[in-house]
């Protein structure tokens, strides 16, 4: 659509009136809600130009007021000064971060554009601030008189180091290149996660044959049938490609043409030489971080972004990652053995795509143990699955949730609870929003917040605003949303990350970021209880008859738990090496061939046609939308420190353990950012991890 110069005059005129009438603006507003929550139902998209301009306006002032402060520098007027800085800005920003992942727009989508080289710009500001980083330096020159306790010391280091990792100490020149690098990189960032979300909801898979819909489950065919229904096409069945919808479909349609041709769409997400198109956003990528690790003294992206972590180096990165691939390669060939089996027992002549993997591994499964999702997924009800996650909490930690009536939220599919520990007391609170919304949320699971907790300057505990996010099936007329054992896992998974969050007791907010590898160790510690016998008994209850699941169904999930773990830790471990190979180039290839890369580093490995890495490099957003830059190894790695957690648990005899929950609470999940991670983990554990509990844990020793 076009707009008249009239047209944008008026537009002009309106976005004036907002900026100026700032007190009509609720994200500016005091609010006056339970708990502080955001007033969600309240905030327009007109709203968050000027709310953000306004934030940073009150940021800069903060950091002008610490930069010139006449005062000596002490570790209250700079460091808690700073930590306190910019709430603001952070509490608008959770808001529009919530709102253009789980209901995005064209105009959500360009208001993010248009901010985006403000709020880098901004941040590159702050960090490159030669007078702030100097009042910083003094106090790490002199830390030793200021007698400052441990978490003091570690805020001192944690932003000292920060701030030297942002460029505090390059010159002039490379400081305003770094700034330049450090836009652009968020534009490209922006630009492909924007087109990821939008290759995701172009396609849709439309039948209109009953035939074509032979294998797929009831459950399956009703939600696709709503999907038609809504896009005003009843008596068809429309398939997209979120994993609640395209998963499913690969895993059960019969029709294999069309297996393929949902698998090649979902394969080819943003690598369709459309203007949604991200290879050459990934080369721009690869080639501004390269520049910006150089800029900062290192040889490689990869070696910048781990030197803080709790890896520390590639090198130790590349020799987990090679120790598991190895099995986990052979105990993937083994079972394209068994599929290649079923399918010739089926009649199939051709060759086996990665169109028919999950397909055939649903007989194989079937044939070894006498099990599919079908037969569990009645057990699995979203309600009772939800109970279960809170029983198991309450087991574990004392806790308890109760639901919170009539507090905004932020979409009128999500839920609020409150989270009351032990004493009574509020821990904080936890929204959900678990059903899948393909036209306006971005795919996957995931938990995020709206405030992190904190204390304020009374010394009063600040309580968090908690949120997971997943993209589970809906429920269909009178048939609740019943989930696959891989939603269960993912369920518990979140909520692992949620209760970090919800848990997590630290003085100063900085002492609340956790390094990329160990964040994964509270959530993926959780999946190990969500089939438990004794776990199980508690939540999985057959939707209509309320009958425990059976002894029998118990048992052939256990046996049938390993099996499948080569496909799954290759395409995890593949994806893992694709994102490290991109970020240890220490030369920018001329050219750079994305596809051709990606065939090459997966090829030299041995990575069979069947399997690509769990996400091809045009719609990883983990790698290229950041978060996870050199870093999807994390899941991995984090497996290591939560199989041998849960191995703590399991040789006490109570998978309950009331005093190694109250230790891995204490020293793991309110402090997971206060000290470092190995010496948390030893605290807790007394010894460090090995290997050997992860390979069992997947079948691959």
């Amino acid at each position: 659509m076009k707009f008249s110069k009239l047209s944008a005059l008026a537009c002009a005129t309106l976005m004036m009136t907002v900026s100026c009438n700032t007190h009509k603006n609720p994200l500016l507003q005091t609010w006056d809600t339970p708990y502080g929550i955001p007033p969600f139902e309240q905030v327009a998209d007109e709203h968050y130009l000027p709310a953000f301009e306004e934030a940073m306006k009150q940021h800069r002032a903060e950091i002008d007021a610490i930069v010139n402060n006449p005062e000596a520098p002490t570790f209250e007027n700079t460091l808690v000064a700073l930590d306190r800085a910019g709430a603001l800005l952070n509490n608008i920003s959770a808001v529009l971060g919530s709102a253009t992942n789980v209901r995005s727009s064209a105009a959500l989508m360009q208001i993010e554009a248009e901010l985006s080289p403000k709020m880098s710009a901004h941040s590159s500001e702050i960090s490159l601030n030669d007078g702030l980083f100097e009042r910083i330096r003094q106090v790490y020159d002199r830390r030793a008189e200021f007698n400052l306790n441990d978490d003091q010391n570690r805020l001192l280091e944690l932003t000292y180091n920060r701030f030297v990792r942002s460029g505090a100490l390059l010159d002039e020149a490379n400081k305003a290149r770094l700034k330049e690098i450090n836009a652009e990189l968020a534009a490209n960032e922006l630009a492909f996660e924007q087109n990821v979300l939008k290759e995701t909801a172009a396609y849709t898979l439309k039948v209109t044959d009953a035939q074509d819909l032979a294998g797929l489950g009831a459950g399956v065919c009703a939600d696709a049938a709503a999907r038609a229904k809504a896009d005003g096409a009843e008596g068809a069945w429309y398939f997209g490609l979120d994993n609640p919808s395209v998963m499913p479909f690969l895993q059960t349609a019969d029709n294999r043409a069309l297996r393929q041709q949902i698998f090649d769409a979902y394969i080819s997400r943003a690598n369709n030489g459309n203007a949604d198109d991200n290879k050459a956003v990934i080369e721009r990528l690869v080639e501004l971080r390269l520049e910006k690790a150089r800029l900062l003294g290192y040889d490689n992206y990869a070696a910048y972004a781990i030197d803080d972590r709790m890896a520390k180096t590639p090198e130790a990165v590349y020799n987990l990652l090679n120790q598991i691939w190895t099995p986990a390669l052979k105990s993937a060939k083994a079972e394209l053995k068994d599929l290649e089996k079923v399918a010739r027992k089926a009649g199939m002549k051709e060759e086996l795509t990665g169109a028919d993997w999950r397909y055939y591994f649903e007989k194989a499964k079937q044939s070894k143990f006498d099990l599919s999702d079908d037969q569990l997924q009645p057990y699995f009800q979203y309600d009772a699955v939800r109970e279960g996650i809170f029983y198991v909490s309450n087991q574990l930690y004392g806790i308890t949730f109760q639901p919170l009536n009539n507090v905004p939220l932020p979409h009128p599919d999500a839920f609020a609870y409150e989270c009351l520990d032990a004493d009574g007391s509020v821990l904080g609170l936890l929204f959900m929003d678990m059903f899948a919304r393909p036209a306006e949320k971005r795919g996957g699971a995931w938990c995020t917040g709206y405030r992190d907790q904190s204390y304020d300057e009374a010394g009063n505990r600040v309580i968090p605003l908690v949120a997971i996010v997943g993209n589970f099936t809906r429920p269909t007329g009178d048939t609740p949303a019943l989930l696959t054992p891989d939603e269960v896992e993912t369920f518990f998974h979140e909520f692992g990350h949620a209760l970090q969050a919800l848990f997590q007791d630290v003085p100063y907010q900085a002492l609340g970021s956790v390094t990329r590898d160990f964040v994964e160790l509270p959530s993926q510690i959780m999946e190990h209880w969500a089939f438990e016998p004794q776990v199980l008994r508690q939540y999985a209850k057959h939707y209509q008859t309320g009958e425990v699941i059976p002894t029998e169904l118990i048992e052939k999930l256990d046996k049938s738990g390993k099996y499948g773990q080569g496909f799954a830790t290759t395409e995890l471990v593949g994806a893992a090496l694709l994102d490290m190979d991109y970020h240890v180039l220490t030369e920018m290839p001329e050219n750079l061939d994305v596809n051709a890369f990606e065939a090459r580093v997966m090829g030299e490995r041995g990575l069979i046609s069947q399997i690509p890495p769990r996400y091809r490099s045009t719609y990883f957003r983990h790698t290229f939308g950041g978060g996870y830059t050199a870093g999807y190894y994390s899941y991995i790695w984090a497996e290591v420190l939560d199989c041998d957690a849960y191995q703590a648990f399991v040789e006490t005899g109570d998978i309950f353990n009331k005093e190694l929950a109250t230790s891995f609470r204490k020293n793991i999940l309110e402090r997971v950012g206060a000290e470092d991670p190995m010496t948390l983990y030893l605290r807790f554990r007394g010894a460090e991890p090995g290997i050997d509990a992860l390979l069992k844990n997947r079948g691959l020793n």
